[in-house]
């Protein structure tokens, strides 16, 4: 830390990633990428024509890719913001909804950003607790006068609530902004966006990252009420209007254009997630039930932290937190089944 980092940032814990080690060849099971390169589509659409156009600047509006996107869905494109990565409209919505005034509220054990952006911007925030079984209690949540953050399905548990739970939640709150972060809603979650249409507060996030296969492109969208979309317009013109580059925007749409293949992608993973869930069962593992591309599992043969780190050592990655309320726990990505089998393998050869 330098001494010209002004003080209110110096306490700041930032956000720790994924890890992205370079010293092996690793089976990669730790940051809920999709396993499935992206479509064809995507790929011819970033041609050497795109490329060339590279010295000019991109489309600050983002015209076509939002008129596509709400076509898809049903909306308007008056209501659809398009971001760097859904973490950015997570940044906007903090700046834009939140303050030591207005503050917001968000579970306990959940998508970690949501407590730096807390911290970033000075938030008077509240962690609710998650139930004994993990689930949200949504009685945290009604009449809070605060901005409500949530993800739906969570993480890294994979729990959802319903779409019945979520609008209780957006009721109860008129003068309150409602996030739901749908990073996960097309692996089983239920989404709330049909009631942007019906509530002025809903914001919805979205993100190509896990459905859509582009995690390395940095594509988010959210969905909301005119007024909402526009008051995160003004907090985007007022930094980077220029916040998608050319081949992203270009990629983001020929992949809506491949929606069937990316909607397939995710039947497969799902698939594959059931498979996981057995073989895990036969091996001894405990998991939450995922509406999501992981699966948050025990066992009480091996300690969380220990299982991480002796797969890791057999080129295996999975995820593990620190939080002691989830310790005993790894997150495992769904990967192809050729991925999971040596998962499986290796689960096997450490349990012996």
């Amino acid at each position: 830390m330098s001494k010209f980092l002004i003080n209110k940032y110096q306490s700041l814990e930032a956000y720790v990633p994924g890890e992205q080690p370079k010293d092996m060849e690793y089976v990669k099971l730790n940051t809920n990428e999709s396993p499935f390169p992206p479509s064809q589509g995507v790929l011819d659409r970033i041609s050497s024509a795109e490329v060339s156009k590279l010295n000019l600047y991109p489309d600050p509006d983002c015209k076509v890719l939002r008129k596509k996107i709400a076509e898809l869905y049903g909306f308007e494109s008056e209501n659809v913001f398009i971001s760097n990565g859904s973490d950015e409209i997570l940044s906007f919505a903090f700046m834009a909804f939140c303050s030591e005034e207005k503050g917001a509220v968000f579970p306990n054990i959940s998508y970690g950003f949501y407590k730096v952006y807390g911290d970033l911007y000075g938030v008077d925030y509240t962690e609710a607790p998650l139930k004994e079984d993990f689930t949200i209690d949504v009685n945290d949540y009604l009449n809070i006068n605060k901005t409500v953050v949530i993800a739906n399905p969570n993480a890294p548990t994979g729990l959802s609530l319903s779409v019945d739970e979520i609008e209780k939640i957006v009721k109860s709150n008129p003068d309150n902004v409602v996030l739901i972060d749908e990073a996960y809603v097309d692996f089983g979650g239920k989404s709330c966006i049909e009631l942007v249409k019906k509530y002025e507060n809903l914001l919805v996030v979205r993100t190509y990252s896990k459905s859509r296969s582009m995690a390395g492109a940095r594509l988010g969208y959210a969905f909301g009420s005119k007024s909402l979309i526009d008051d995160l317009n003004r907090i985007k013109y007022s930094t980077n209007p220029y916040n998608i580059n050319r081949l992203t925007l270009a990629a983001g749409e020929a992949a809506i254009d491949d929606n069937d293949y990316y909607m397939n992608r995710c039947k497969e993973i799902v698939e594959i997630r059931e498979y996981s869930k057995r073989r895990l069962s036969e091996l001894g593992f405990d998991y939450l039930d995922s509406d999501t591309n992981f699966i948050f599992a025990k066992s009480d043969k091996i300690i969380g932290e220990d299982y991480y780190r002796r797969l890791k050592e057999n080129g295996v990655l999975v995820r593990h937190f620190s939080n002691p309320l989830i310790s005993g726990y790894v997150r495992i990505t769904v990967g192809t089944r050729e991925q999971m089998d040596k998962l499986f393998e290796v689960t096997e050869k450490l349990l012996k």
